[in-house]
């Protein structure tokens, strides 16, 4: 069963959007003529829009769990058992999805497998990639542990990637490689520079990973539900993008600052391109330099695309499947009475504090993932739902640089909360030191939750600011 976009897909304050105006593209745009890949016969675009409508996502033999288009009845779904919560701490070990396997340190370059275990995949993860297996041209890292290694590996870090673009007509227009402007290149004359028109730039700091699996495995329709019980005026944006791996079918996003991707296989794939430079089966085109492209041959790009077979790629995401959720910190009486606030004055409005995962069996992502008895019916605790919503910090850069689109410049995924406590640059741009300063510059749809901030007594404040610190 499929619900309409329609149905599904509001901005705002609940204004219906059709469904060409969701059809995303997840990757950086060229201005220059899209070239066809000859690994797919596809351009970019046709790669990166979304088929179909959204589909509720169940386990095999049972009723949806919410009413079908046209239905007279209300269909139940089948009794599950009750759920159970997710695994967490910052130790490096499995939550289950993969086996742990062989100790760590005795991994290598020579017998790591892929695939086979936790700690194969980890190994993978931190490799540093060389140009010989296809590095750049132009990236921003040698390894995915650069952007995300904190206290354990998967965590968030002080890495921000830059965007740009400029402004024509009163609509947004990438920049001329793209919207990101990447750091470093294999070769001086490639290294990409911001142009004097690009008015419009931003920092993105690269996001905690850990539990993500647990965050791929919520139902479409759970966060359909947290959307629709929102008040209208703070009521989040749902985006439908594509699952690369399932021939793009369409999914709700909710991994990247833009909730541009749904599924870890296509997160992957997309970092594996824009940050590394490594082209795979999902994005098998290089991103330009410049007016500089490197379709085949150019002497820039001496391996032949796709550079990784898919490999790596499902080993990234294994590890992040098998990653557990970031623990909490001490629970004290003055974290007890913060927390309490933190719903009293509406945070918890977007910064959800518990989502029950899809049952074991759920089949995800297009038919592309089943979830596994490790991911299953568990309660995780991200203080996010996932969704756009535009509170008065957005960077300007919308999903696509498209009329159609140009109301997500200023929408942001709501940054989940956990793991809190392990940074020290905060808001999508890293640009925010201390709490105090992030909750600030809150407005927009939060202003309501920030006037009533404001009144709290100080004591209260403080009592809020410790519950955060213990995320």
């Amino acid at each position: 069963m499929k619900i309409t976009v329609a149905t599904c897909l509001a901005i705002g304050a609940g204004i219906a959007i059709v469904a060409s105006v969701y059809s995303t593209q997840v990757q950086s745009e060229s201005t220059v003529a899209e070239p066809v890949s000859p690994f797919d016969g596809k351009t970019r675009r046709q790669r990166l829009t979304p088929k179909g409508g959204i589909e509720i996502e169940r386990p095999p033999g049972t009723a949806p769990a919410i009413t079908a288009p046209g239905a007279r009845t209300p269909e139940v779904a089948r009794p599950q058992a009750a759920p159970i919560e997710a695994l967490t701490g910052f130790d490096n070990v499995t939550n289950g999805a993969s086996d742990q396997g062989p100790a760590f340190e005795s991994i290598n370059s020579g017998n790591v497998k892929a695939r086979q275990s936790f700690n194969d995949n980890r190994f993978i993860f931190e490799e540093v990639e060389q140009i010989a297996d296809g590095l750049g041209p132009t990236y921003n890292a040698q390894s995915c542990r650069e952007c995300h290694q904190n206290v354990a590996t998967g965590g968030a870090s002080q890495v921000a990637e830059h965007r740009s673009g400029h402004l024509q007509d009163g609509q947004f227009v990438n920049s001329l490689s793209g919207s990101i402007v990447q750091s470093r290149a294999t070769y001086p004359e490639l290294v990409e520079h911001m142009y004097v028109e690009d008015s419009v730039t931003t920092l993105r700091i690269s996001t905690n990973i850990l539990g993500d699996g647990y965050v791929e495995a919520i139902a479409n329709q759970t966060l359909l539900a947290i959307r629709d019980r929102q008040p209208a005026a703070m009521r989040g944006t749902a985006v439908m993008v594509p699952v690369l791996e399932a021939d793009s079918k369409a999914r709700i996003g909710r991994f990247g600052w833009k909730s541009q991707h749904a599924s870890l296989e296509s997160f992957a794939g997309d970092a594996y391109l824009n940050e590394m430079g490594i082209t795979s089966p999902l994005f098998p085109q290089e991103n330009p330099s410049g007016d500089r492209d490197f379709t085949p041959p150019s002497a820039y790009d001496p391996v032949a695309d796709p550079e990784d077979d898919g490999e790596d790629i499902h080993a990234f995401a294994d590890f992040m499947r098998s990653t557990k959720a970031p623990s909490r910190g001490p629970i004290t009486p003055e974290v007890t009475a913060g927390e309490a606030l933190f719903t009293t004055i509406g945070c918890a409005i977007c910064h959800t504090p518990s989502i029950t995962t899809a049952p074991t069996h759920t089949s995800i992502n297009g038919g592309a993932y089943t979830v596994p008895p490790a991911l299953g019916n568990k309660v995780i605790h991200p203080y996010s739902d996932y969704l756009l919503h535009d509170v008065g910090t957005g960077d300007g850069i919308p999903i696509l640089p498209t009329a159609e689109f140009a109301a997500t410049a200023n929408q942001m995924r709501t940054a989940p909360l956990w793991a809190l406590r392990t940074r020290n640059r905060l808001m999508h741009d890293g640009l925010s030191f201390t709490l105090q300063e992030a909750i600030q510059r809150h407005a927009g749809q939060a202003a309501g939750v920030i006037t009533q901030y404001k009144g709290l007594s100080a004591a209260q404040q403080t009592q809020l600011i410790a519950f955060l610190n213990s995320l």
